[in-house]
């Protein structure tokens, strides 16, 4: 066995084997029995994060889980470029997939056959045996392994009901066959729902287990290929950064791979290009785009001296930055822990069907055994004692039990589709139910998260439509986002003039002439350096926009200062009636934003939310989240950028816009589709619908089980009615199910126009 070193403080371990959350809650209970040792195990991410406080080795840590019947190791190294591709292609649903597919193809017919006289051909049970018996030894199995380590360590859950049911009624049928009469040419199951005693031996049950096998299996598939997305962000996070880079050493530019990347290296990034590593401007000034870091789409102006994070876009000029952190060390990473620590310590969802078989099976279990007690104490035959005791444990076989998770799931998240809400799993609808605060992040997601016109303000005898000309002339010349919002804007009033000398002030603004004019557009210092200051009217306005948190662009020409133009990301239409609608669902609204504290007051204002928190890195959104939830507060996270990803991780519910980065799509719990944050009203509302419905099922499915328990105990359990039964059962789980097809969206197909922007710009 592998040498282990003494336990640190924070361990993680890899744990195999867990089919459900009971399993995940038992490796729990094991570890934390442990002296000094506290442990939280993460059925979705299949780890444990333990925090030793004494002596304990990782390798005790080790011999715990597996002495629980589970396995456990140390988190591999990572992966390197080369080796990562086959890995992260493995898909680890392939072997359940087909193990489904095939249970499938064989059930059907077998469950068509017992439930329809007409099939039943001469010697049609043989033909059933033969299909039912691959589905349940080889297709069952997982359930089977699971039972039996189940049964080790004294516990029970759903896997046991379903292995004990399914092999019970299996295990009968193949008596009935050859020992009984059930294996006569021309036996049938006659379509008779009476109440009576008979003998056993001469009914099978191959239906019930076949039919359960598959209609688990299918639940356990879904649950598979969600659980599979949970290491997805961390994937995405790290591919954000650069590849290589371009270095300078001895005087020239070598390109290498970015792990070759030193510190104290100095590195050249070119317009458009990623930053490689976390370092300082030492040559160069340019804007750089943070959103990843700050979620703002306003470039922050860099030069010389100033400090840039790895992966941040350069969307200006040519710099050269010097090192500081690379690897582990930088913000990339750091938020790329952030994420998994919030997904590794989530509170877990157990499942309910799993809480209530806790409970369930010991008792029929304990029936069953009372039942062959009864009937041998009684002078009763010992095939009528053995007829009534396996029948209880086939009539406790979960048939809609296994179809009321799955198919609910699948109904809602269908329905969801439809809507543009992707669900990404059935542990995701418990937390819906709690959720009392809405943690709103400001731009792309209350915002358009793209930089717009807002207003113009011109001196005494300019017009605007000139002044927006002109300026979008000289702007469309920048690939800067202010630049490319007034460009978009003059385009959209009028034809652009032509430009010549035009020139790009680093750090200022532009200058360019137009119509023998020579024309500035940039920051109001631009103009002032140049001798043309904003006289005090054309001032005030800039102080009014700076207030709110927007960007005033001043435009001179001939020497003179002729206008502002204010710049902003603009309030989404829809924002405020999204709002209003949280509210009624008994929600309360928060903000939260890496902007300024007078930009996000201004935001909120206009939508109607009260509590702000702005000016907040990535792992300070954590804490605030965190903060809430350590207040009382069930807390939903709707986001959209690589900042909010360790957040919405963190959260109860995340949500994530669509529109929005790969990274904070896979570390959310629902995808919002359409860039509207109505969409997360219909998505809290379908997802407690939905939930609601699977209550329900659950309820009717159990229902059914212990109301048909007396009959069987009492020998009175006849095939067809426990058949149809069943089906019945079945088919009202079906049934309440389908009705989430006719959940309603609430939101309205109507533009709600902002009068400033349309003002301004129509688009």
């Amino acid at each position: 066995m592998t040498d282990f070193a003494p336990a640190p403080t924070h361990i993680e371990l890899e744990i195999g084997g867990m089919t459900c959350a009971s399993c995940a809650n038992r490796v729990e209970r094991k570890l934390n029995k442990l002296d000094g040792v506290t442990a939280s195990v993460n059925y979705a991410t299949e780890k444990a994060r333990v925090e030793v406080a004494g002596d304990v080795t990782a390798e005790q840590l080790v011999d715990t889980v597996e002495q629980a019947g589970y396995t456990a190791q140390l988190p591999a190294p990572p992966a390197t470029q080369d080796d990562a591709g086959p890995v992260a292609d493995a898909d680890p649903t392939a072997t359940l997939r087909r193990r489904l597919l095939v249970s499938l193809v064989l059930s059907v017919p077998v469950i068509a056959m017992a439930m329809i006289p007409a099939l039943q051909f001469t010697n049609w049970q043989w033909l059933s045996l033969t299909l039912a018996a691959p589905v349940v030894v080889w297709g069952a199995w997982p359930f089977h392994l699971a039972a039996w380590t189940n049964l080790k360590h004294g516990t029970a859950t759903m896997d046991t009901l379903v292995s004990m049911g399914t092999l019970a009624a299996f295990a009968w049928s193949v008596y009935a066959l050859f020992w009984g009469s059930a294996g006569t040419p021309g036996m049938t199951h006659p379509f008779e729902l009476t109440i009576a005693r008979m003998d056993g031996t001469a009914n099978i049950y191959l239906e019930a287990a076949a039919g359960v096998t598959t209609f688990i299996l299918a639940g356990r598939y879904f649950e598979a290929r969600s659980k599979r997305r949970a290491g997805a962000a961390l994937r995405a996070l790290l591919e954000m950064g650069a590849k290589d880079v371009a270095v300078r050493r001895d005087g020239r530019e070598i390109r290498i791979p970015v792990e070759q990347l030193a510190v104290r290296d100095e590195f050249v990034v070119r317009p458009g290009e990623k930053i490689a590593a976390d370092g300082v401007v030492v040559e160069g000034a340019s804007a750089v785009d943070e959103s990843m870091l700050t979620g703002e789409s306003v470039p922050v102006e860099v030069s010389p001296g100033t400090q840039v994070t790895g992966a941040t876009v350069n969307v200006g000029g040519r710099i050269v930055v010097r090192t500081e952190r690379t690897g582990a060390d930088t913000q990339l990473a750091q938020m790329a822990r952030l994420v998994e620590d919030a997904q590794t310590g989530k509170a877990k969802a157990q499942r309910l069907a799993d809480r209530i078989s806790g409970i369930f099976v010991p008792v029929v279990i304990a029936l069953a055994v009372a039942t062959l007690g009864f009937w041998l104490g009684t002078g009763g035959s010992v095939a009528a004692a053995f007829t009534a005791a396996v029948a209880v444990l086939i009539i406790a076989c979960p048939c809609a039990l296994g179809l009321a998770t799955p198919m609910a799931l699948m109904v809602g998240t269908g329905r969801g589709a439809q809507l543009g809400i992707l669900i990404k799993g059935p542990e995701v609808l418990e937390s819906t139910r709690r959720i009392d605060t809405v943690v709103l992040d400001k731009t792309g997601t209350v915002t358009t998260g793209v930089m717009a016109l807002l207003d113009i303000a011109t001196a005494p005898g300019e017009s605007e439509n000139d002044l927006l000309r002109i300026a979008g002339a000289v702007e469309h010349g920048s690939e800067h986002p202010i630049a490319r919002a007034i460009a978009a804007a003059a385009a959209d009033r009028s034809t652009l003039p032509g430009v010549t000398d035009f020139a790009n002030i680093e750090g200022l603004g532009v200058e360019g002439t137009v119509d023998g004019h020579t024309v500035l557009v940039g920051r109001p210092r631009l103009l002032t350096d140049r001798g043309a200051p904003l006289p005090d009217a054309l001032d005030q306005v800039r102080l009014d926009a700076e207030a709110q948190g927007r960007t005033a662009i001043a435009v001179a020409w001939d020497g003179i200062a002729r206008g502002v133009l204010v710049v902003a990301d603009a309030v989404k239409p829809t924002s405020a009636e999204a709002i209003r609608q949280l509210r009624e669902l008994g929600l309360t609204p928060v903000i939260l934003t890496g902007d300024n504290e007078a930009a996000a007051r201004a935001v909120a204002a206009q939508v109607g939310v009260d509590d702000v928190i702005a000016e907040v890195l990535p792992q300070e959104k954590v804490e605030a989240v965190a903060r809430l939830q350590r207040g009382g507060k069930v807390v939903a996270m709707v986001g959209d950028g690589v900042n909010d990803a360790a957040a919405l991780a963190t959260a109860d519910l995340g949500l994530a816009m669509g529109t929005g980065t790969d990274v904070a799509i896979e570390a959310s719990d629902l995808t919002l589709v359409r860039g509207d944050l109505r969409a997360a009203v219909d998505a809290i509302r379908l997802s407690r619908r939905t939930l609601r419905t699977i209550k329900g099922n659950l309820f009717w499915a159990f229902a059914y089980n212990v109301a048909a328990l007396p009959l069987a105990a009492a020998g009175l359990l006849n095939p067809m009615l426990a058949g149809a039964a069943m089906a019945f059962s079945s088919a009202f789980v079906v049934g309440n199910s389908l009705r989430l097809r006719r959940f309603r969206s609430t939101a309205v197909d109507t533009t709600h126009p902002n009068p400033v922007t349309d003002k301004v710009v129509s688009r």
